[in-house]
């Protein structure tokens, strides 16, 4: 078909912006409205949701959007595709039926399902999680929305394959037209979180008047090609920092796998195409690995925590004081892990005592809940009278609370099951790839010319270079990108994994890759292991390195002035 399909985004995570769908529909023209609510930590949250009532596990929030705008989404003749169905995407479907029902509305309603592998978890070697999703692609939605779905839920798919699917089906395109499906990842990619792909946490924030950003839009082509776009009117931006920010979010080398199609990030091309438009092109696929990924999610015993606040003098003194006492406190029956953090707030000679005090944090974690609750958090307080001088803490005791683990497993592409069910109840079977491609890692480029020698300037490296980072379960992401070829030649030479090391101390002993994107002129940092075993185990401060990107940027170095 020819013209543009245009797809809009509402939502990035469970919990964003709630009046983000009636901002999408009633802000300009859409045909597809999209709605991503699924993270790793979301799984396990609608895991325990679903042990508490096996009618839930999806997102209830998408329900009561929909509940205000499905009637407008029908009259402007929007399809609505989320995966906010999660671990139960029938009885969201069925909850949308009913809603629809109650307003008077005729809505064919369909669900895509298979990728619920916690019955089969023990047969597939996955052990005995809470939950066990596999990452479905595109296809199902495809079918879904081919046979004359109005709205489309799905469970655990790829972000991008929201996306994806719609274009597929809108083309026509088939399983082979690997560039075409590429450049849809591409744009899926950017517009899955919402309005970080509008100028939302974005490194240069302060050149652009953010206000409350516009949610994205993709204009996809029958080439797979897109422009990254927002309604008029609504704040924010969209700029080629942005849209390359979002590009680098949460990736890790050039090749971006999907159950679909392995999208080549080193060859697509950004460029400006008139305000608030990027056009994404070039991007060339390959045929899909032949394993899905699964989401693996287990509860991973109980954690607590107690925050001790130190003011004035002697600092170090005080913490290694409570720390003894506590530690010794424990000594009988100590949980199974116990993690200290001397945040040094204070400043000296401070005009409010809040400036004057640091923060020590003392996490534990342990399989038994007693141990890591009030046997914990009691013998903190109990210190009150018989520590250092102006003893206090941050909050009361208290019980300890469950927290879960992350792992991602890997399974054939042919042992999960990929099922369309049509809004006639009626079920299309979905086959694997036909064709699939071990993934490899790509041959670094060459390096650009270096900038020639010359005065230099110790500033921030973030004067020159924005940054994004986010997580993979235990690893941490971090894309850092320049604005200039000049620049370019620059950064190329000078952040080595040994520098970067440097720069984040943290991670000096961990397993660290870099990935090079000269297109993007950026390079991507993946840092094994920063995050333990994942957000939900809460390992360290930034236990989803969101913040980590800004940390590399506040970090000094010799930047050449001519770049300044």
């Amino acid at each position: 078909m020819s013209g543009v399909l245009r797809i809009g985004n509402a939502s990035g995570f469970y919990g964003d912006r709630f009046s983000a769908v009636r901002e999408m529909l009633t802000g300009g023209p859409l045909d597809v409205l999209t709605g991503d609510y699924l993270a790793e930590l979301t799984m396990l949250i609608l895991g325990r949701d679903r042990l508490k009532d096996a009618s839930r596990g999806y997102a209830r929030t998408f329900l009561r959007q929909m509940a205000e705008n499905l009637a407008l989404a029908k009259e402007n003749d929007v399809k609505i595709v989320t995966n906010a169905g999660g671990l139960n995407p029938a009885g969201l479907a069925e909850a949308i039926r009913e809603l629809a029902d109650e307003l008077g509305l005729h809505v064919a309603v369909a669900h895509v399902a298979g990728d619920d592998l916690l019955p089969r978890a023990d047969e597939l070697g996955l052990g005995k999680p809470l939950t066990a999703n596999a990452y479905l692609g595109a296809w199902g939605i495809a079918a879904c929305l081919e046979r004359g779905a109005d709205v489309v839920v799905t469970g655990r798919v790829t972000d991008a394959s929201l996306v994806v699917g719609p274009a597929a089906a809108h083309f026509g395109w088939a399983r082979d037209d690997y560039d075409a499906l590429a450049g849809a990842v591409a744009a899926g990619h950017v517009i899955e979180c919402g309005a970080q792909a509008t100028g939302g946490n974005y490194a240069f924030f302060t050149e652009h008047d953010l206000g409350t950003p516009g949610f994205p839009i993709a204009e996809i082509a029958a080439d797979g090609s897109s422009v990254i776009t927002k309604h008029p009117g609504t704040g924010g931006a969209v700029t080629t920092g942005t849209v390359t920010a979002q590009l680098l979010y949460e990736i890790t080398g050039p090749r971006y796998a999907g159950p679909d199609v392995t999208a080549r990030f080193d060859t697509l091309a950004l460029t400006a195409d008139g305000p608030d438009r990027v056009r994404i092109s070039g991007t060339r696929g390959e045929p899909p690995p032949p394993t899905l990924k699964v989401c693996l999610n287990t509860l991973g015993g109980f954690r607590n925590e107690t925050t001790f606040v130190l003011t004035g003098l002697d600092i170090d003194a005080k913490a290694a004081l409570v720390r003894a006492q506590l530690e010794g406190a424990l000594a009988d029956r100590p949980p199974a892990e116990i993690r200290w953090t001397l945040a040094r707030t204070d400043h000296a000679d401070a005009d409010t005592e809040q400036r004057a005090s640091a923060l020590l944090h003392c996490a534990v974690k342990d399989a038994d809940p007693k141990v890591a609750g009030r046997a914990f958090s009691g013998a903190a307080i109990e210190l009150a009278l018989a520590s250092y001088p102006g003893f206090h803490v941050t909050a009361p005791p208290s019980d300890a609370s469950p927290y879960g683990v992350y792992t991602a497993a890997y399974v054939d592409a042919a042992e999960v099951p990929h099922v369309a069910v049509l809004p006639d109840g009626s079920q299309v079977d979905i086959a694997a790839p036909a064709g699939t491609l071990e993934l490899s890692e790509v041959d670094e480029p060459e390096p650009p010319e270096p900038l020639p020698a010359g005065p230099v300037r110790r500033v921030p490296l973030g004067t020159v270079a924005g940054a994004r980072s986010g997580d993979k379960g235990g690893d941490a992401n971090l894309g850092v990108w320049v604005r200039s070829d000049e620049a370019w030649r620059w950064l190329a030479h000078f952040l080595t994994v040994a520098q970067f090391r440097r720069l984040l101390p943290e991670t000096a002993n961990l397993p660290v890759r870099r990935y090079v994107l000269p297109n993007l002129r950026a390079l991507n940092f993946v840092v094994e292991g920063l995050l333990g075993q994942g957000v939900a185990s809460q390992a360290r401060f930034d236990p989803q390195a969101k913040a980590l990107g800004e940390w590399l940027r506040s970090r000094h170095a010799d930047i050449p002035e001519v770049l300044l």
